[in-house]
């Protein structure tokens, strides 16, 4: 396992992240299997939000790590609020609530990170600011982010409140590129240059925000998976073919791309196969060339200028 800062956050986390939505369907026992093959990785960053499974992840998860004992001071907790029953609120009362309820299932007294998760149209950045003060000086929080979130969204944020925004949540996988295309199409006429993201990478980049890329599997949330997906026949097949190469798994090939990306970002993997996640961690060995990359983007149907 490789380890890495997120942000400016002074902590040693694993580069690949656990996402714990699907642990709302399991038992406390196969949670801690799970949970005991993270440990065998070297995986001490889990993922969590107060929506998976209506809370029911961070029960799961907070009585699965009570069973196995583990060291609190050894993992790191890192959960979103935001979203509610058809809007969002980013209001001071709710984020406080919020973590407040975080807090009582995952059984801590403290979260490492705290994300706000998708954009609130309605935010007022003040009560924000006000929520994260409150929750930094009653040590319930130490570190503060976004998910889902724009260059100018999080500059708005950041104007107000005094912590540094250290990570940003984003969907972003070889099927899933929009904060490359226009990148790579500059000054183009075609539709890969619409600017769909604000240029997210580039910000996060130089903000020092750690770019947290989920499902990288996915395609989107309708479309699902596009392993064996009919529309990304070419891309499934150019990453068996580097996956048999190096005799490793096709989910092995998807990190090393993600992680072959100069951004540095920490990967959060959703699966609760034990199996499946030894797999992807198997990615962090292998160096993808440049061109091996780039034959990867455009696998995936992406025709460069």
């Amino acid at each position: 396992m490789r380890y890495q800062a997120v942000g400016c956050a002074d902590i040693q986390a694993s580069s690949l992240a656990l996402g714990c939505m699907r642990m709302s369907s399991l038992s406390s026992q196969a949670a801690g299997q799970v949970l005991q093959q993270c440990q065998e990785l070297g995986i001490n960053f889990f993922d969590h939000a107060d929506i998976y499974g209506q809370g029911q992840a961070e029960r799961v998860f907070g009585q699965a790590i009570k069973d196995l004992g583990i060291d609190r001071q050894s993992i790191y907790l890192q959960s979103k609020c935001g979203i509610r029953q058809g809007y969002f609120d980013f209001s001071k009362q709710h984020i406080v609530q919020s973590v407040e309820g975080i807090l009582d299932r995952l059984q801590t007294d403290y979260l490492d990170f705290l994300l706000l998760h998708r954009p609130d149209a309605l935010v007022e950045p003040e009560e924000v600011a006000e929520a994260f003060d409150q929750l930094a000086r009653q040590g319930k929080v130490r570190y503060f982010g976004v998910s889902n979130h724009n260059p100018a969204q999080i500059s708005l944020l950041q104007t107000y409140v005094d912590q540094p925004l250290v990570a940003n949540q984003l969907q972003f996988g070889p099927a899933h590129t929009p904060m490359l295309d226009a990148g790579l199409n500059v000054n183009m006429l075609n539709d890969a240059a619409s600017m769909r993201d604000g240029g997210t990478i580039e910000f996060c980049r130089q903000a020092n925000i750690t770019i947290q890329p989920w499902s990288p599997f996915q395609v989107d949330l309708e479309q699902g998976l596009f392993l064996n997906h009919p529309n990304f026949a070419g891309l499934s097949q150019q990453l068996a073919k580097m996956a048999e190469e190096r005799s490793v798994s096709v989910e092995a090939v998807v990190i090393a791309w993600l992680m072959r990306h100069p951004a540095k970002m920490q990967p959060i993997l959703g699966s609760m196969n034990p199996e499946r996640l030894a797999k992807m961690a198997d990615g962090l060995a292998i160096e993808l060339t440049r061109p091996e990359w780039y034959e990867i983007y455009r696998s995936a149907g992406h025709v460069l200028p």
